[in-house]
């Protein structure tokens, strides 16, 4: 085994020395035969060193191991990349070809960290030519677009455990939205990608699942979704948030009976901008708000038939848009304040879509729909890695789940396992 470095040795002034000696001697830390290639080199190959060691049962030149069994038999050179880019080591090798190194294993090319490094940058949307063209020029190294295929295939079994992993057992809101992302079937089509999110009762985001679609959602398309959804432990579900998809609210009431259905207020306003001319969106904005900060269903009516009258006549489509939504968008209006601020705000869905979008752009299109819920998963890893942003909703959730605790009492049990 390797012994771990001594708590005494000063880490920082240790590469202080480290940087200072380099400059003296004209060295560059990164590149070719430059300085941290050769660090590394060196600290691969001692730990090499240390388990032929540990295998054996003797040091290096030690006069123990002479006519003592299995015993050194030099060296075998191999090149490995690693983050500082290809790096030639010797590796030691013994007589009765049983020593299995770990830290570099047999057949292994690359360091563990350079997977990361592919999948880090493929989350952000490069296609594995541009990965493989980002390799040669940051870290001069030949890695071809086959190989980072199989790197990022890799992720394929954690995607398929990460989708039909367990959930909590309640949540008090979910958003469901879609993306639509290009997938070269034949030809380039649009085909969407549905997302699930569920604020737990510890105020946390959770990401339900990624569900691709062919564009022909109904009722039993969502059936078949929210089916999964449960049989994956959530048993109840309080509200669930979407943006009008058709067959929805049937299927929500076959799988949860409880759940109250709300059309997303953001998703409805922003539809009904899409019919105005940009001159008149501020306008008609302020004209919006009464509608959705009524006290009740009752005055939001009234408020509603005053916006019609001003805007109506000239975008009838709007009216159309808001009668036709009007069931789904009205128990919005029976919730505290702390509630509506939840399920009307979509930031976790709009910043989620935000980052999806980003990264399909980036690759334009798809080969397959596998390789665009791939990418979209990898997204998805990639999110939120330090915890900040989990901390800090938390910390906003707790009037919401006071709130939520009072209107749908007995539904919500807040444990730290729920």
């Amino acid at each position: 085994m390797i012994e771990p470095v001594p708590a005494q040795i000063d880490q920082q002034r240790l590469a202080q020395d480290i940087v200072e000696q380099a400059r003296a001697e004209g060295l560059q830390l990164v590149g070719e035969d430059r300085l941290l290639t050769g660090l590394t080199k060196s600290v691969l190959e001692a730990a090499l060193e240390a388990e032929m060691s540990e295998h054996i049962g003797y040091d290096k030149h030690d006069p123990i191991g002479r006519n003592g069994g299995n015993s050194r038999n030099g060296t075998r050179t191999k090149s490995v990349l690693t983050a500082v880019g290809p790096v030639t080591i010797e590796v030691p090798r013994d007589r009765d070809g049983t020593f299995e190194p770990v830290i570099v294993r047999k057949r292994q090319r690359r360091l563990d960290g350079i997977d990361q490094i592919v999948l880090s940058v493929s989350a952000r949307g490069l296609t594995t030519g541009e990965i493989s063209a980002h390799f040669g020029e940051v870290y001069g190294a030949s890695v071809g677009k086959d190989t980072i295929s199989r790197i990022t295939d890799a992720v394929v079994e954690a995607m398929a455990e990460w989708q039909n992993r367990p959930l909590d057992r309640v949540y008090p809101v979910i958003f469901l939205d879609a993306i639509v992302v290009k997938v070269r079937d034949g030809q380039v089509v649009n085909r969407p990608s549905y997302v699930a999110i569920g604020v737990t009762v510890a105020g946390e985001r959770d990401i339900l699942g990624i569900w691709a679609g062919d564009g022909g959602e109904g009722a039993k398309f969502w059936l078949s979704v929210l089916t999964e959804i449960k049989n994956r432990g959530v048993a109840d579900v309080c509200m669930l948030v979407c943006d009008g998809l058709r067959g929805l609210p049937d299927a929500v009431n076959a799988t949860w009976p409880l759940t109250v259905v709300q059309t997303c207020l953001l998703h409805l306003i922003r539809n009904t901008f899409r019919f105005a001319s940009r001159r008149d969106w501020d306008a008609m904005a302020k004209d919006l708000r009464p509608i959705y900060t009524a006290v009740n269903a009752d005055q939001a009516a009234v408020r509603l038939e005053e916006f019609l009258d001003t805007w109506g006549g000239q975008y009838p489509a709007i009216a159309g848009l808001w009668r036709s939504a009007w069931t789904e968008f009205i128990p919005f209006l029976d919730y505290d304040v702390e509630i509506r601020r939840i399920i009307c705000s979509t930031n976790a869905i709009e910043s989620l879509n935000a980052r999806y979008r980003r990264a399909i752009k980036a690759r334009g299109h798809f080969p397959t729909e596998q390789a665009a819920l791939k990418c979209l998963y990898l997204v998805t890893r990639s999110l939120d890695p330090t915890g900040r942003g989990r901390s800090r909703r938390t910390m906003r959730w707790k009037p919401a789940l006071n709130a939520f605790a009072i209107t749908f009492e007995g539904r919500l049990t807040p444990t730290t396992t729920n």
